[in-house]
């Protein structure tokens, strides 16, 4: 029986798992033996495990998420369709639930963004399906450790080495699904503990929100938090409402009782404003369609690098912006002063950053409000400056307050527009960093798409405003800086120029960048010390076409493959919107169908052998 190790037991592990059940009929007739290894839960693994506070929530609504192929997924392999989250949850009979999860279900609308714990029972219900269809036959075991070694040529059956067990799994092919990894503490923030330690000052160095030991944040302290991102927004609930507090409502708005136990948070970024909320309402006009402007196919036929702001991103902001003006044209007509079919021809005509799309938008688009604008966008503050903290305080809480206005009205759908559009960019960036010719992308694009697409449900935001009047969160501004002195941190920012902060406690609330040179995984640091992975200007080398592992010296392991975020094919989410052509979706079928392909081919060899 061929024998698969599957690194990593998360939802990247059990769409891999559903794909090897769909074409396993048309590849391999055989059983299978499957081992997957993790620490945490298989189905849910690390990220989405069901002990964690039900204070934390998914930042998508409970229809947009889903583990199941659809029409939109173009592959080889058999679609098999399946319920999104809120389909699922109207019957989860099935289940063995929490009782706490199970009354959170009954409550749930399609359009409610759940708790991660819904979303932990959705992946293991998926889990356990996608185990049940494997062909007749087959195994699954599950080690609850972690892989600390890899061992085995392109020639022979591979070897995996667990923490605890002293003999490997043998297997005839493995696969990393590692999701999300921890990293060795870069050099300055080494330092800062040091700091921290020697003056008795609280410092918590970036690191996933669910797992940061927020004990040692002392009650009623100044404290400075770095980062406005999703991090922070978890960090805001679990020091507020996880202490005890509760928000009450408020007229329109809420308002939040202290527990007194809270820190009194001075938060402040790069952009200085929080992530844009994620929407709550529906198109009103025409559907969007698949990517016209910025196709990767495409641009790959031309030959050479692909420099990301020279000849991708021009692209992707005009496919980004056909979204938004189809929705606002084709949603709300009485705010433009031509059809969208003229306008639309026009436009596709045009450079995105040309003087003459510029003059289209002024002739079409009367409202300076309707106009998009990505650098506007992307700091929105910049070049503001506030003579007092307060004054800054009133300004971004407006600044707040008309974001999540915006966020949940649909005479704004064309914010949802854009968004769609964004999520087929994103599938088709995917596809040219994974050719291995895109350079020039610096990170950027990942953190406004974040900022943009990617962002709290809008109730978070109306807590961030009520812990903002409570005097429990205070905001600092744009290009903050961050300084160690006189036994203590302080903090300030260009906003409010002379204006500083003085505390006794500095949180990172941001996500660690991992690289392979800096990696604690020990099974990557194993491979790497061994010249068995490439790095890919900080990801783990794989082939473009089926994500197998590459060696130092860039040759394919026919037995490895990977695939996440860390991988030079990285695609960030397990699931997906429907009917989105999902890039994780797309890969695990390649890499399903790859795999199944050379275990037949090898049972094939063994047998004439």
């Amino acid at each position: 029986m061929s024998v698969v190790v599957l690194v990593g037991a998360g939802p990247r592990a059990s769409g891999l798992l559903e794909r090897i059940a769909a074409n396993a009929p048309d590849l391999h007739g055989g059983p299978v033996e499957v081992h997957l290894v993790d620490p945490f839960a298989a189905g849910s693994g690390r990220v989405w495990r069901h002990e964690q506070s039900p204070l934390l929530r998914m930042n998508s609504m409970a229809e947009d998420v889903t583990m199941f192929t659809d029409e939109s997924v173009v592959c080889e392999g058999p679609v098999r369709p399946g319920p999104s989250l809120a389909e699922w949850a109207a019957d989860p009979s099935t289940v063995d639930l929490d009782p706490a999860v199970r009354a959170e279900l009954a409550a749930m609308a399609p359009t409610s963004f759940p708790s991660r714990r819904v979303q932990s029972a959705y992946l293991k219900w998926f889990h356990r399906k996608a185990v049940a269809a494997l062909p007749a036959g087959s195994s699954v075991h599950v080690h609850p450790a972690k892989a600390v070694r890899l061992t085995g040529s392109a020639q022979v059956r591979q070897r995996v080495w667990l923490a605890g067990r002293s003999e490997p799994l043998v297997a005839d092919v493995v696969v990393l699904s590692l999701g999300h990894l921890d990293t060795e503490p870069a050099p300055e923030h080494l330092k800062t503990a040091d700091y921290a330690a020697e003056h008795g000052l609280t410092y918590l160095p970036p690191d996933y929100t669910a797992d940061a030991d927020l004990s040692s944040v002392p009650a009623g302290a100044d404290v400075v938090v770095r980062g406005l991102g999703l991090a922070f927004v978890d960090l805001a609930v679990l020091l507020a409402e996880g202490r005890g507090g509760r928000f009450a409502p408020d007229g329109d708005g809420l308002r939040y009782l202290p527990s007194g136990r809270e820190p009194r948070l001075h938060v402040g970024s790069r952009r200085g404003v929080p992530y844009h909320s994620k929407t709550g309402y529906r198109l009103r006009g025409e559907p969007p369609g698949a990517p016209v402007f910025f196709v990767a196919a495409e641009l790959l036929a031309g030959g050479g690098e692909i420099d990301f702001r020279r000849d991708a991103w021009p692209l992707m902001a005009k496919e980004i912006a056909h979204g938004y003006y189809r929705e606002l044209f084709t949603g709300h007509p009485s705010r433009v002063s031509s059809p969208w079919a003229e306008f639309s021809a026009r436009f596709a005509e045009l450079d995105w950053y040309s003087a003459e799309m510029r003059e289209l938008e002024r002739s079409a688009v009367p409202r300076d409000a309707d106009v998009l604008d990505f650098e506007r966008l992307d700091r929105p503050i910049d070049g503001l400056t506030f003579a007092t903290p307060e004054a800054f305080q009133e300004f971004l809480l407006g600044y707040v307050r008309a974001d999540v206005e915006r966020r949940s009205s649909s005479e704004h759908s064309a914010d949802l527009g854009a968004f769609l559009a964004l999520l087929g960019v994103y599938g088709q960036l995917a596809v040219l960093a994974a050719s291995g010719r895109l350079v020039g992308e610096d990170g950027w694009w990942h953190g406004f798409f974040s900022y943009l697409a990617s962002g709290p449900p809008p109730d978070r935001l109306e807590e961030l405003l009520a812990l903002a009047r409570a005097g429990v969160v205070s905001f600092l501004g744009a290009d903050m800086w961050v300084e160690e002195a006189d036994g203590l941190f302080l903090a300030g920012s260009a906003s409010v120029p002379g204006h500083v902060v003085r505390a006794r406690g500095l949180i990172e609330a941001r996500l660690p960048v991992h690289t392979l040179e800096h990696t604690a995984d020990p099974l990557l640091r194993s491979l790497a010390a061994a010249g068995e992975v490439s790095d890919v200007r900080g990801l783990v080398g794989v082939s473009a076409d089926d994500s197998r592992l590459l060696d130092a010296s860039g040759a394919p392991h026919p037995r490895r493959f990977a695939v996440g975020p860390y991988t030079s094919n990285k695609a960030y989410a397990a699931f997906a919107r429907p009917r989105t052509n999902a890039p994780a979706f797309r890969q695990n079928d390649e890499v399903a169908r790859s795999l199944l392909r050379f275990l037949a081919a090898t049972e094939v060899d063994e047998s004439v052998a």
